[in-house]
């Protein structure tokens, strides 16, 4: 059995891939297609945003010669939310519309949260302009493979000179949480969380090593 590779940077190609492991691993790290009738819901907000707009800063492992996992993100939030409207929005809104009201499934709750790109932008967030997403298909979690897959996006930052990245998990998900304080990451308090809990690290000082 073919075993998964060292991360390398996110090609085209893999889109098919990543579409796959959002779905696959995208609901507190397992699987999200019973919760989402369209299966390119999810990836259009968590995933393929980041890899269109961003792929420099996109890596993926892979088994067997297909993805398998990815972590992806943005240098500066800010500047990727006004992207994400002015670029990324146009390409998907007509097959994700808008809820006509106050959103009543999980579904309608993420075409929201897509048509929301500004709710990204926290001022309590201002110290780590930088934010990521990292997942992997459930056969492959826990191996090491999010361990190396960070160390290349926070390299990846670090060569930017940016001063620090976050993300927003859910609160529920406690394996992500514990890998996470492994990292170095450290609570952030913010206003009306919801159901996320938001996490830090600062990369303009020392701190743990995520190798």
């Amino acid at each position: 059995m073919a075993t998964a590779t060292a991360p390398r940077p996110y090609r085209p190609a893999d889109r098919e891939a990543l579409i796959d492991i959002c779905v696959r691993a995208g609901h507190e790290g397992g699987e999200a297609r019973p919760y989402y009738p369209d299966h390119e819901l999810l990836p259009s907000i968590f995933a393929e945003p980041y890899a269109v707009l961003e792929p420099e800063l996109a890596f993926v492992v892979e088994n067997g010669g297909r993805a398998v996992g990815y972590v992806l993100g943005t240098a500066d939030t800010a500047a990727f939310a006004r992207r994400f409207r002015q670029e990324w929005l146009p390409r998907v809104a007509a097959r994700h519309p808008a809820p006509a009201g106050p959103p009543a499934t999980p579904a309608e709750v993420m075409r929201d949260l897509l048509h929301r790109p500004e709710r990204m932008v926290l001022g309590e967030l201002d110290a780590y302009p930088a934010h990521l997403h990292i997942d992997l298909l459930p056969g492959h979690q826990r191996q090491g493979h999010e361990r190396r897959l960070m160390a290349a996006y926070l390299d990846a930052l670090r060569a930017r000179r940016v001063s620090g990245a976050h993300l927003g998990m859910v609160t529920a998900n406690t394996p992500a949480r514990a890998f996470h304080d492994r990292l170095g990451f450290h609570e952030i308090p913010v206003a009306d969380p919801g159901p996320l809990t938001y996490l830090g690290l600062r990369l303009d000082r020392p701190g743990p090593s995520v190798r």
